[in-house]
């Protein structure tokens, strides 16, 4: 079976994206499904090229025993619309850049990543990076449901068997 690519997305790949790969990366771990993934972050920015997620998401996550520090930070480039087979976008703002850069053909790709979270009734991430502190345990919270629900669709539309 061809792995399931998933692709995070928020603007420097910082906060948001690299939590959601590492929330997501420890989902399917311990369902015994990593096998089936290849799981990446990317940002639509070059802002943090290189760097490891902030300290704060890093402190946020490992609470919740995730560890994103080996995460490095990335720009999203060409090549990923044609190779992940799902691009999830953290909000409208990068939603739009994605769309506005990509061949039209990989356009379907491309969702926000919190539709699979429909009880949040939010389609938006919000980027925690120049709040306080609380605001990286709240998107963990968004990016846990998220997480969950983006499985069980997988599981419901049979990409995962």
């Amino acid at each position: 079976m061809e792995k399931i690519k998933v692709l995070f997305v928020c603007m420097g790949n910082i906060c948001r994206s690299p939590t959601a790969e590492g929330v997501f990366t420890q989902l399917v771990q311990s369902k015994k499904l990593a096998h089936h993934f290849s799981i990446d972050s990317a940002g639509t920015h070059a802002y943090h090229i290189g760097d490891a997620p902030d300290g704060r998401s890093q402190t946020a996550a490992l609470k919740r025993g995730i560890d994103i520090s080996h995460l490095r930070g990335r720009k999203v480039v060409f090549g990923d619309f044609e190779d992940f087979g799902f691009i999830l976008a953290m909000d409208d703002d990068n939603h739009a850049i994605l769309m506005e850069t990509c061949p039209p053909q990989y356009q379907h790709k491309i969702h926000y990543f919190l539709c699979f979270a429909p009880q949040l009734k939010t389609r938006e991430v919000p980027d925690p990076y120049y709040g306080q502190g609380q605001g990286f345990e709240r998107v963990l919270d968004m990016v846990e449901a998220a997480s969950e629900g983006f499985l069980k669709h997988l599981h419901d539309t049979k990409v995962l068997g």
